[in-house]
């Protein structure tokens, strides 16, 4: 039954990640009911599926997202795979709390940055300077950024939508002498018949000469060449996000920050700082790819210093 989940996913485009965790989430869903046969499934199935989610709610305490996730997994294997979508599932909803992210100062900011270096120390810069997604730095393509006119198409992000977002000026020529490397190794590559990059099926099909050409390739490939675990094709594809998380964990730790710093942080240190110059909160909304302008209003609250915005008594004495 995986095999066919994974099947109809591929022949629909969805990403690989969202792949692996479907998968999961139905084969933990399977396991938890303790099923041998296909046929168990379809035997009262909102019931199942509505004790599986109470369970990751009360005694899983999984987050709100992680249980929507779960859901979105098993109405996707009753609707698609089964054939039979889910009618009416009533089960006891993870609280969903909304947290203040963390945001580092420019000074925590810029110590950070002085102790993360290479191809992760500019992933890293693109990430406050441009408010980037990790997934979405290490997926550029070197057609997606534009020195020239200073910014960064971001393409397929979250909820598969396209934004431009500004590119940093200063990190121009950092960026030009890390391409020139890329290039050599991506010429390389060509001349040991590997230099062609993963491209969606639509557009492989579209432009089958593309995933040879240089403005398709990845601004941060991988350092070896590895094997799809789709199609089987041996190629080099972009640097792991793993990379990235490791050098900011150990840079955080020289900086001194004692701050909950993930890649993620600096997402939100730009949204606020940018709030803090004075730009509009639309503006910001669309530099970040938020759906709802609520969503990026979260920042308003980090620049309420204290709380509500309220002043201490005691700085009065």
């Amino acid at each position: 039954m995986l095999e066919e989940v994974r099947d109809l996913m591929r022949r629909l485009h969805y990403s690989i990640h969202t792949e692996r965790a479907y998968c999961d989430w139905i084969a933990r869903f399977v396991r938890f009911h303790h099923w041998q046969a296909r046929e168990a499934l379809l035997l009262e199935a909102e019931k199942k599926v509505e004790d599986f989610l109470t369970h990751l709610a009360v005694q899983g305490n999984v987050a709100a997202s992680t249980q929507k996730q779960a859901f979105n997994a098993l109405v996707f294997l009753y609707k698609r795979v089964l054939a039979q979508p889910l009618e009416h599932v009533e089960a006891t909803r993870s609280k969903k709390e909304q947290r203040v992210p963390e945001v580092l100062t420019r000074e925590e900011v810029k110590r950070v940055l002085t102790f993360v270096d290479g191809t992760a120390g500019l992933i890293v810069k693109l990430l406050y300077g441009s408010g980037l997604r990790i997934t979405e730095a290490v997926r550029l393509r070197v057609q997606d950024v534009d020195t020239g006119f200073k910014q960064v198409t971001v393409r397929n992000g979250k909820g598969d939508k396209d934004r431009v977002t500004p590119f940093p000026v200063n990190l121009e020529v950092l960026l030009k002498n890390h391409l020139e490397r890329v290039q050599l190794i991506h010429e390389q590559d060509l001349a040991a018949d590997l230099g062609a990059v993963y491209l969606p099926d639509a557009l492989a099909e579209a432009y089958p000469n593309a995933a040879h050409e240089w403005g398709w390739q990845y601004v941060f490939p991988s350092r070896d060449i590895s094997v799809d675990p789709r199609s089987g094709v041996q190629r080099r594809h972009h640097v792991d996000q793993s990379v990235v998380n490791k050098a900011i964990k150990a840079a955080v730790k020289r900086a001194g920050v004692v701050k909950k710093v993930s890649a993620h942080t600096f997402r939100h240190s730009f949204a606020t700082h940018l709030l803090q110059r004075g730009t509009d909160i639309r503006t910001i909304q669309s530099l970040l790819g938020h759906k709802d302008v609520q969503t990026t209003m979260i920042y308003t609250h980090v620049l309420q210093q204290g709380a509500e915005g309220v002043v201490s008594p005691l700085d009065d004495l």
